[in-house]
């Protein structure tokens, strides 16, 4: 038995990973092995050489505090002696209630402990319990030692000395009071319900993060698993394999711009959140990797590039840098020429055709200084006081005015007599020759008659020469046809040569 005793002193000093005891407070233990006696007969303890004696027990032992717990320990089997001095045999059963103190706390594997405690022995192999059958351990005690050998199950070796009350179940009595050590080994296992709110598998009372959200792997300290260590646990970490910070989700910051790595457009360079974290030196909104002009401040829509002019082309490619507002411009930021006369667009009356300078960009085909835009008649050389149309001549003048006053129709009608034909035929091939000359019709009548009769029949006989013109091809926007009736006379309406004056047509001719 010494070996045994100094493996006990041994596993005193050792201690390892965790027990359950502290959780599941309660421990039930089913045990084996042999009693030995010692008394006035002899003293068998710690002796091979004579035959043991077999028992069996049972032990219940409840939770208390770190190295404490309370043990009940039951048991059946057989006390004996056998020499030549004398011999014994009795059946026993004991009980005992012991107080055990761990030396070493919930969280070693091996657990050596000393008990001490007292209960009574039954000597009796029916289990009558009388006066005379019943000892008392006054005191039992021992030590043992617990290995786990699950997270529940434990070997259980232990040494239990107990010293009778009484001094005669050996037959002998002589003052000195019987005593017996039990050699025992079994399996004990420990039960109950460890308290964890959070159901991670972690004991309330070594969790660390005790509202820890369900089925989220924890680390034994019951907080969620942080495998890069920067105090955001994984199951909240954007970056959970790289150390970072909790402001950024976990995830790290090389430039200290405030922006994540996995989000920051230039990691390597501090910048601002608005442009991913990328510096922009010229502060136009505009990072620098993307601005052609850093150094700058531009727009955005010409990449970052000022644009001093305002004509759409950055200041790096305009080759016309003091455009006046408002003019369209080409790729060079020059502005448009069109038509390649010299004369810009905006400044040029005709944009798409070649010109003249002096006639603001355009030209002047018939070359009387008239611009072809503004010539009446682009074709014949004329005057700028008849719109580039060539001035009437005297004959021509006189020759309208002379057919106004041979138009003649029929009395109190609007028709036209035959005679008129020929005049207005003449009047066609004059007007035909001065094709931007207009022909005003004026139409007169004396004083005979209702007024508003003579101003109605003024107005349709100038509408009667008005057509036959526009039937023989003259076209009739340039055609005025005004009824005056009797209020523009010429002569006195008191004769009848006064007011055969002033029924009359004239012509008169405008540019």
């Amino acid at each position: 038995m010494r070996p045994l005793l100094l493996f006990i002193l041994v596993l005193l000093f050792t201690s390892s990973i965790s027990a359950q005891t502290v959780d599941k407070k309660w421990n039930i233990g089913f045990l084996g092995g042999a009693a030995q006696y010692k008394g006035e007969l002899g003293n068998d303890f710690y002796r091979s050489d004579m035959a043991f004696y077999g028992m069996g027990g049972i032990s219940i032992s409840r939770y208390i505090g770190t190295h404490f717990d309370l043990n009940l320990l039951a048991t059946k089997g057989t006390i004996g002696y056998s020499r030549p001095s004398g011999s014994f045999n009795q059946n026993v059963s004991t009980a005992g209630m012991n107080f055990r103190f761990h030396l070493l706390g919930p969280s070693s594997v091996v657990r050596p402990f000393l008990f001490i405690g007292g209960g009574f022995l039954l000597f009796d192999k029916n289990i009558n319990i009388t006066s005379k059958n019943v000892d008392y351990a006054a005191p039992s005690c021992g030590a043992g030692i617990n290995f786990q050998l699950a997270p529940s199950v434990m070997l259980n070796i232990q040494e239990n000395y107990i010293y009778s009350s009484a001094d005669n179940r050996d037959g002998k009595i002589s003052g000195v009071n019987d005593a017996y050590l039990f050699h025992l080994i079994g399996i004990s296992f420990n039960f109950g319900n460890k308290k964890d709110e959070d159901a991670d598998g972690v004991a309330d009372r070594l969790d660390k993060c005790s509202n820890t959200p369900k089925a989220l792997p924890v680390d034994k300290q019951g907080c969620p698993i942080d495998q890069d260590k920067d105090g955001v646990a994984d199951y909240l970490d954007a970056c959970p394999d790289q150390f970072g910070f909790a402001a950024l989700k976990g995830c790290p910051d090389h430039d200290q711009d405030g922006i994540a790595d996995k989000e920051d457009e230039c990691p390597d360079a501090s910048g601002t959140v608005a442009l991913m974290g990328c510096p922009d030196k010229d502060g136009d909104a505009i990072a620098d990797k993307d601005d052609r002009c850093p150094d700058a401040a531009g727009f955005p829509n010409l990449k970052g590039c000022p644009d001093k002019d305002a004509d759409g082309v950055p200041d790096i490619d305009d080759r016309c840098a003091d455009t006046k507002a408002m003019y369209k411009v080409d790729l060079n930021g020059c502005p448009k020429d069109d038509d390649n006369d010299g004369v810009l667009n905006e400044e040029d009356a005709c944009p798409t055709l070649a010109g003249i300078l002096s006639l603001k960009g355009c030209p002047d085909t018939d070359g009387d200084g008239v611009a072809d835009n503004e010539d009446h008649c682009p074709k014949v050389i004329g005057t700028i006081a008849n719109k580039g149309c060539p001035e009437l001549t005297k004959e021509d003048a006189k020759a309208i005015t002379t057919i106004g006053s041979k138009l003649f129709f029929e009395t109190n009608s609007a028709k036209l007599l035959t005679a008129s034909f020929v005049q207005l035929d003449e009047l066609v091939k004059i007007l035909q020759r001065y094709e931007a000359a207009n022909l005003q019709i004026g139409g007169h009548t004396d004083n005979q008659g209702d007024d508003t009769y003579n101003l109605t029949l003024s107005q349709q006989r100038t509408e009667t020469v008005k057509n036959y013109l526009m039937g023989k091809g003259i076209m009739e926007s340039r055609l005025t046809a005004i009824g005056y009736g009797e209020t523009q006379p010429l002569a006195d309406n008191a004769t009848a040569l006064g007011r055969a004056k002033n029924r009359r047509v004239e012509l008169k001719t405008a540019y």
